[in-house]
């Protein structure tokens, strides 16, 4: 029996396959997952249907359908994985989500065609990261081709866990799975960026704020009270904000300060009537050393102080008032010390496959793999993509991915399974 790795042997089995690889992508992506108003259990149907013509059942867990309605979503399913290499070794999981935000305008290429010009995939979730269901999957069929081809004496198992729900913080998706008891990795790797491993990621508060006035005809506005004027000058304390945070610098390399942005507002009935509602939805980036729970109260203080401001000299009959209601508390996500093995094999075979070295690093944004980290489930995110967000085109038009990335990180990640394997 052979017992050594054969990496080269792993790189000719992805190349020899790499055609079948992007032909399952363009097959991914060309099922939409808009989420709002997230209907993805279709495109979990059609994940399981391309994974059972490669040998693969993959188990379905829907979520019951109240659960996702009381969520904000319509219809969620997600799936798993389970392969077997030997007693005695470590489960991995490699997670990817396969919602995304609605392509909007813009786009030079149709943002479900997958199609493919100068060595670019484009469309939505070519980046981030139906791209990783892909590069998980033929990773995971490069590695058993080569344990069945050699004999291999490996130990543990390896799952992918395929979910739908990342776009509105990963409750239902990882967080449902690891709640119920469904799985129960030791390690895990998340969808990524090729030129770097992520070890720390920010949290995220996303609040509605709901300011209440009164509404009047707009030829006698004193007889009303503008929710949208009050909800401005609330707005204007919240930005005022951003000038104090720049001032909070963090600790990890490639994150920088805590942010706020007001994403959405809506309000008002018609043209001439002063608005009598108003209602905006912010999101509250938080660096890996805050506590939420204060940044939580400090951004409700900020709202009250505001809405008192505006009321001052005001009768109680013409104030604003204010309802707010949190949307998310995604913590950020703190290396764990298990995650060395996860880290250095990419390091190591990511220096080997791109001719670089592969940095361990944060990154700004928040992900689903928080929710493995709070179960003391050490993980990373790497996989496919180029080296920053905006080079992806990540939630813009014209998202892309380049191919060759995508054939370099199958790569890495199967190498990296291999060793955690042995």
């Amino acid at each position: 029996m052979n017992s050594t790795p054969n990496y080269e042997q792993l790189d000719q089995w992805i190349d020899a396959h790499f055609d079948e690889q992007v032909k399952f992508l363009q097959a991914l992506v060309q099922v939409p997952t808009d989420t709002p108003p997230g209907n993805n259990a279709p495109h979990a149907a059609r994940t399981t249907e391309l994974l059972k013509s490669m040998g693969y059942e993959a188990e379905q867990f829907p979520v019951p359908e109240e659960e996702v309605k009381a969520y904000g979503l319509t219809s969620l399913t997600n799936l798993i994985v389970r392969r077997h290499f030997g007693d005695g070794g470590k489960t991995i999981a490699l997670n990817a989500h396969g919602d995304v935000v609605p392509p909007g305008e813009g786009w030079t290429h149709p943002p479900y065609g997958g199609v493919i010009e100068n060595g670019h995939m484009y469309g939505r979730a070519t980046a981030v990261s139906k791209c990783d269901f892909s590069t998980f999957t033929f990773a995971l069929r490069a590695v058993e081709a080569l344990q069945s081809k050699q004999q291999l004496a490996l130990k543990g198992n390896v799952e992918l866990h395929f979910t739908y729900d990342e776009e509105f913080g990963g409750e239902k998706g990882p967080g449902w799975l690891l709640d119920k008891g469904l799985t129960k990795p030791d390690l895990m790797i998340a969808a990524g960026f090729s030129y770097q491993v992520v070890t720390a990621h920010n949290g995220c508060l996303q609040m509605e704020v709901t300011v209440h006035g009164k509404m009047a005809h707009a030829a006698i506005p004193d007889t009303g009270v503008d929710a949208l004027q009050g909800a401005v000058h609330i707005l204007n304390h919240l930005y005022a904000q951003n000038k104090l945070y720049k001032k909070v610098q963090s600790k990890v390399e490639g994150i920088n300060h805590p942010y706020l942005n007001v994403g959405r507002i809506e309000g008002g009935t018609n043209t001439n009537v002063v608005p009598g509602t108003v209602s905006f939805k912010l999101d509250r980036r938080m660096i890996p050393e805050e506590n939420p729970e204060q940044v939580e109260a400090n951004i409700r203080e900020v709202i009250a102080q505001a809405a008192a401001e505006f009321n001052q000299g005001r009768a109680a009959d013409v104030q604003i008032h204010i309802d707010i209601k949190r949307m998310l508390m995604a913590h950020a996500m703190k290396p764990l010390a298990g995650n060395a093995p996860l880290v250095n094999a990419i390091q190591q075979h990511g220096q080997t496959v791109f001719g670089e070295p592969i940095p361990a690093m944060g990154t700004p944004l928040y992900t689903d793999v928080r929710l493995y980290v709070e179960k003391g489930i050490p993980g990373v995110i790497y996989g496919a993509g180029p080296r920053t967000v905006l080079e992806s085109h990540a939630k813009r038009a014209d998202e892309r991915l380049n191919l060759e990335d995508l054939r370099k990180a199958t790569k890495v990640i199967s190498r990296t399974i291999l060793d955690l394997l042995k």
